[in-house]
Parts: structure tokens; C-alpha cells; sequence
């Protein structure tokens, strides 16, 4: 493998992620302010937040078939234009509903993005790298969440009722970025010849990527699509693919239940509820943001070589523990520092597994044939789940409590515990063919 370009293409394609993650945490500095501009009802409020989360759901439940019909590079140039104008338009929206409107087109990006890269990621890497590889997609969506946390921390600073707009307008400057660097990166090869398109610039871009192997690759991936002509029709739901798709949607779903992204939509008022001030919330959540950053980056090193399964093992126990804890903190009134504490520790251990294996997984459990049908079940599952705990927290946190919210994502983790256990299957090192034989039931 040529590891310098192989990298290259798989870190552009990445910088989706970066802008998903900016564009998912971005609003938890704007959100109050948003709330004050427009004298926000607790519903209308919840709302306005989670309107980015149904544009993603709607993204996603669509993202396979431009990825499918245009391929994987040209659905990626629409994603970054489809950033570039939604990070324009929430920053000069003047209107509530056209501010809608615009986070709605943003969630639009997001949710084909979740699709499109990590499965073009998924098809440009050899077997013993694809791990890592797709992870930098995750290590992407993290550092965009991270600078978003920064960018809130230090904009809102200056104070002044319109802080909000530069929060939210500023990720027009890494769309174009991305927009402009796709230029260099080729069509997934995999896609090329499954569809007939381009079989020398497919045989170019795999002979780059494997030049000692890429003759077995070609004749793997032309017997996919012999075995599988006429799938692009059948039903995902058919009983062959029965068991990736109820490993995608379970997957997906344990992921919104462990409440990663009320914490990251929220963290500003959470830390408020368990007694810090607005300042010391705000840095707080840089805090989270760094953590998570630090312990994506550890999950990569360590994806290839132990596996997935086990770092789900490793971190469904710690998420377990520090949920219980941050329950307990709030039954107890223990205090805004404890809280802090164990979200601190929670927030290391989802970036060590959830938060790196799940792009991965699901890009990897699908044939070929299905393979952006089965990322956009996956994504779609993740993100209607998100939609759905980002509108009802404000009220939960409003008639509830934090205690009764977190006690219920501990519950959710302890039964991902079992899942894991006992269904998950570990996929590293092996091709996507030869996961494919695992998987689909002939």
C-alpha cells in the first residue's frame, strides 16, 4: 500500500466528520442564546435543537442512494456544499423559521456523510489497516466536537447578544476546505467495478493501494458482483442479510441510549443543573471535548490489534460504572464537581469504544452490494435515536431530573453489556469479502 495517498484520501474524506462532529456540538454554546433571540418555548426550544438531528435522520434514511446512483466522491462534493450553505444561512437567519430551515439543510450533510464516508473509507483500505483507517473518520467527528467546544468557549467570551451567529457561521470556512480538497480524491474502486464504470481508473486506484495484491482484489470484488447481481433490488430486509441488519440497528441504537449526544448537545446545562456557573460550564465542556479527543486517538492505536469486540467489552463496563455514578450524584446533590468527574471518565471510555468502533463496524458488516444501503439503516437508526433524546431532554431535565435520566442510560449500557457478549462478532483483519461469507446467509 501506498500509505502516504491511501491516507491522504481517507483523511480528506474524513474532514466529513470533522464537519459532522462541528456542526452536532456546536449548537450546546448557541442553544441558550438561540432560546433568548427568539423567546423559545421549552418545546419549540427542544425542537430548534434536535431540527438538525431530523435533517440527519432524512440524510441518512437518503444517503445511500446518491452514493449508490452518483458514487461515493460525487455525494461527498454535495455534502460539503450542502455544509458550506447551511453554516451561511444559520449565521445570518433572522427568521426562526429559516434558521430551521438552514440547521435543517445542515443535518441534511450530516446524515449523508455518516453514510457515504465511511464506506468509501471502508473500500479504499486493505483488511489490516481498514480499522484505523475508518476510525479517522470518528477521530475527525471528535476533533470537530472539540473545536466546536473551543470555538464556543472562546466567541462567547466576548459576550454580546450575537455571539451565537459567529459560533455557528464560522464552519463555512473548513466546508470550503473540504469542498476544495475532494478535487484529489479518486472514486472508490470497489464502487467503479461493481458498477461497471471505469474499470482502468478502478484498477489504477487498487493498484495503489495494494500493488502486490491487487490482482486477487479485483477478482474478489468481480465475484461479489456476480454472485450478487440483481441485489441492488431485493429487500434489505430479506432473511439473507438478517443478521448484519439487526447487528447495524442494535448497534446503533445502544450507541444514543449510553446518552453520549445529550451530553454533548447539553453539557453547558447539565454542568448548570448540577450547580456550576455559565463560565465554568462552558469550560467544562472543552473539558469532555479534549477527552474525547485524546481516547479517539487511543481507540485507533488499538482497533487493529485487539479487535472491536473487546473494546466494546472494555468500555460497556466503564460506561456502566460512571453512569451509575453521575446518577447517583444527582440523587444525592453531590455536587457539580462530581459530576464533572464522572462524565469526564465516561467520556473516555465511550471515545475508547463506541465512539471509534461503530463507523467502523457497520461500514464492514455489509456485502458489497448493500454495503451504502446497510451504512444508511445503520446511520438512519443512530440518528433518529438522536433526534428523538435531543428534543424530549430539555423537558426531562425540566420534569424529571438528571438522576432519573442518567440511572436510565446506565440501564441501556448494562443490557449493550449482554449484546456485546453475546452476539457481537469481531471483524478485524479480515477482508470485506470474507466478511461478507460470515454474514449473509445463502
Amino acid at each position: 500500500m501506498n500509505n502516504k495517498i491511501v491516507f491522504f484520501w481517507a483523511f480528506v474524506v474524513a474532514l466529513g466528520g470533522f464537519l459532522f462532529g462541528f456542526d452536532t456540538a456546536v449548537i450546546s454554546g448557541a442553544e441558550q442564546h438561540i432560546q433568548q433571540y427568539w423567546h423559545l418555548t421549552e418545546v419549540q426550544h427542544g425542537f430548534t435543537v434536535s431540527i438538525a438531528l431530523i435533517g440527519t435522520v432524512f440524510g441518512a434514511l437518503g444517503g445511500s442512494t446518491p452514493s449508490d446512483k452518483l458514487g461515493r466522491r460525487a455525494t461527498l462534493l454535495l455534502v460539503a456544499l450542502v455544509y458550506l450553505v447551511s453554516a451561511v444561512g444559520t449565521a445570518m437567519a433572522t427568521n426562526w423559521y429559516f434558521f430551521l430551515v438552514c440547521r435543517f439543510i445542515g443535518g441534511l450533510g450530516v446524515g449523508a456523510s455518516s453514510v457515504t464516508a465511511p464506506v468509501y473509507i471502508s473500500e479504499v483500505s486493505p483488511a489490516s489497516y481498514r480499522g484505523r483507517m475508518v476510525a479517522l473518520f470518528q477521530f475527525n467527528v471528535v476533533f470537530g466536537i472539540l473545536v466546536s467546544y473551543l470555538s464556543n468557549y472562546f466567541i462567547g467570551g466576548y459576550g454580546g447578544e450575537n455571539s451565537w451567529r459567529l459560533m455557528l457561521g464560522i464552519q463555512a470556512f473548513p466546508a470550503a476546505l473540504f469542498l476544495l480538497l475532494l478535487r484529489w480524491v479518486p472514486e472508490s474502486p470497489r464502487w467503479l467495478l461493481l458498477h461497471g464504470k471505469k474499470e482502468a481508473a478502478a484498477i489504477k486506484t487498487l493498484q495503489i493501494i495494494n500493488p502486490a495484491g491487487y490482482a486477487d482484489d479485483i477478482a474478489t470484488i468481480r465475484q461479489s458482483r456476480h454472485q450478487s447481481i440483481g441485489a441492488p433490488k431485493e429487500r434489505l430486509f430479506s432473511g439473507k442479510y438478517r443478521t448484519p441488519v439487526v447487528l447495524a440497528v442494535l448497534f446503533a441504537i445502544f450507541n444514543q441510549v449510553s446518552g453520549i449526544n445529550a451530553i454533548i448537545y447539553y453539557a453547558p446545562r447539565i454542568f448548570e443543573m448540577s450547580g456550576l456557573g455559565t463560565a465554568s460550564s462552558l469550560l467544562s465542556t472543552v473539558g469532555l471535548g479534549i477527552v474525547n479527543f485524546i481516547f479517539t486517538l487511543t481507540a485507533i492505536r488499538f482497533i487493529d490489534r485487539i479487535g472491536r469486540r473487546q473494546l466494546m467489552l472494555i468500555g460497556t463496563v466503564g460506561l456502566i460504572a460512571t453512569l451509575g455514578l453521575t446518577a447517583i450524584s444527582f440523587y444525592m446533590h453531590t455536587g457539580g464537581i462530581a459530576v464533572i468527574s464522572y462524565l469526564l471518565v465516561y467520556m473516555a471510555f465511550f471515545a475508547f469504544s463506541q465512539g471509534a468502533v461503530i463507523w467502523v463496524f457497520i461500514s464492514e458488516i455489509f456485502p458489497n452490494a448493500v454495503r451504502a444501503k446497510g451504512q444508511t439503516l445503520g446511520s438512519f437508526t443512530h440518528w433518529i435515536m438522536a433526534a428523538l433524546i435531543a428534543f424530549t431532554f430539555p423537558w426531562l431535565a425540566s420534569h424529571i431530573g438528571g438522576g432519573h435520566i442518567f440511572a436510565f442510560f446506565c440501564v441501556m449500557m448494562v443490557l449493550q453489556l449482554l449484546f456485546v457478549w453475546r452476539w457481537m462478532p469481531e471483524t478485524k483483519g479480515q477482508t470485506l469479502e470474507e466478511i461478507e461469507m460470515t454474514m449473509v446467509m445463502h
